[in-house]
């Protein structure tokens, strides 16, 4: 019982940790596709191929001009989330990513997902690493992306938001993150009809 206690904090504030991180939006760099290019390699080396399908580039990070948390967001396909956690998890805590069982929306509703944070070697985030079977809503992200790409008015609207937020929650970045949700649902919104 000692021990599910001792985890049970410790998760929390791994959490708490994770989630006050301070929030720091930076101009565009031309360096994060190559980023994106070199993790997906390390990660179709490092993984089970019968388990890591689809990878794909998606976020801010993913946008020409747009400016952004140096982070580069990746959305990767697997076949069987069970079998993520038994296969794919320990292999990539091993090399020092941060593991969370996710839930999709607010704090523990399902579906959940299989996410990573990747550091720089002074504890730094350089990737958020979204792993979801093929059917998770996450995939509609894609969208987004692509119709922001197309409408660079609507890439200058998005920036301003952010900039707005990071500024008003620093270290706060579950409520930040909300703040942005009214604007993505919209602009995917109008991108799917605009692709389908």
């Amino acid at each position: 019982m000692a021990d599910e206690i001792n985890g049970k904090d410790f998760l929390e504030e791994h959490i708490k940790r994770v989630v006050q991180e301070e929030i720091v939006i930076v101009p565009y760099n031309s360096n994060w596709p190559r980023m994106f290019e070199e993790e997906k390699k390390h990660l179709f080396d490092c993984l089970p191929h019968e388990i890591i399908k689809r990878v794909e580039h998606f976020g801010s990070t993913a946008i020409p001009t747009l400016s952004a948390k140096p982070i580069i967001d990746i959305l990767v396909e697997v076949t069987s989330l069970e079998e993520t956690k038994k296969v794919v998890v320990p292999i990539l805590i091993a090399q020092g990513y941060d593991y969370f069982w996710r839930p999709t929306h607010g704090d523990d509703g399902p579906p959940f997902y299989a996410w990573f944070i990747k550091r720089d070697t002074h504890g730094n985030r350089t990737h958020h690493i979204h792993m979801v079977e093929r059917e998770f809503e996450h995939w509609n992200r894609l969208f987004f992306r692509d119709y922001l790409i197309e409408h660079p008015s609507l890439v200058e609207e998005y920036q301003r938001l952010k900039l707005h937020l990071a500024e008003k929650y620093p270290t706060d970045r579950v409520t930040y993150t909300t703040a942005k949700t009214e604007f993505i649902i919209k602009i995917t919104l109008l991108a799917k009809e605009y692709y389908t």
